[in-house]
């Protein structure tokens, strides 16, 4: 049984990062299978020569052990506007390959690309990722997040972002947003605009 994976940024057949993921790998493998051996990503990550080039995602599907790895090329789709919804039942501390309640929760997003999951009355993630908000001086996440993304805790311990408590209430007090994860990184990419958040 493999339930959970792992995205990978691969970019000209290098892995991007793999000391962030193989941590978060085992976390994850302690919870389910305590007393497992530490994944060690080397030893497993070998980029075909058709993804040598570019920026590729590497997919990897795992359990106790490694069940599959597979590459795709990445085009980063873009997002200009963002539905929030509420959701105080959702829960995704892992990353599940099961997103069921992910995707259902993402076909309310009506006419908006994205959505950003309100719960208990707090801020966490989109549907894929997680998000900082940019006061005009410094972003901020929040510090209710469902999953702990590679690149948001990357950035966190860079200093390069804040955690922050953020409401519903708060978001506007915010000139704009962008979503960040392994592959969507925030200096490639445009600010979302708050009026472009949608109750």
């Amino acid at each position: 049984m493999y339930p959970l994976f792992e995205t990978i940024r691969i970019v000209n057949g290098v892995a991007q990062h793999p000391a962030w993921h193989e941590s978060r790998m085992d976390r994850s493998r302690r919870e389910y299978w305590p007393g497992c051996d530490p994944i060690e990503l080397k030893n497993f990550l070998r980029v075909p020569p058709e993804y040598s080039a570019g920026i590729v995602r590497c997919r990897i599907i795992y359990g106790s052990q490694i069940g599959s790895i597979s590459f795709e090329p990445y085009v980063m789709k873009p997002v200009r506007s963002i539905k929030l919804l509420k959701s105080d039942a959702i829960d995704y501390r892992f990353k599940f390959t099961d997103r069921t309640n992910l995707e259902s929760l993402l076909t309310l997003k009506e006419d908006c690309d994205e959505i950003l999951i309100v719960k208990s009355g707090l801020v966490t993630d989109t549907s894929i990722s997680n998000i900082i908000f940019f006061d005009g001086n410094t972003w901020h996440t929040p510090d209710s997040p469902l999953l702990k993304g590679t690149c948001r805790e990357r950035l966190l311990s860079s200093g390069s972002i804040d955690e922050s408590r953020i409401t519903t209430e708060d978001i506007r007090r915010f000139s704009g947003c962008k979503m960040i994860n392994a592959m969507r990184l925030p200096e490639e990419q445009e600010m979302i605009m708050i009026s472009h958040i949608f109750d």
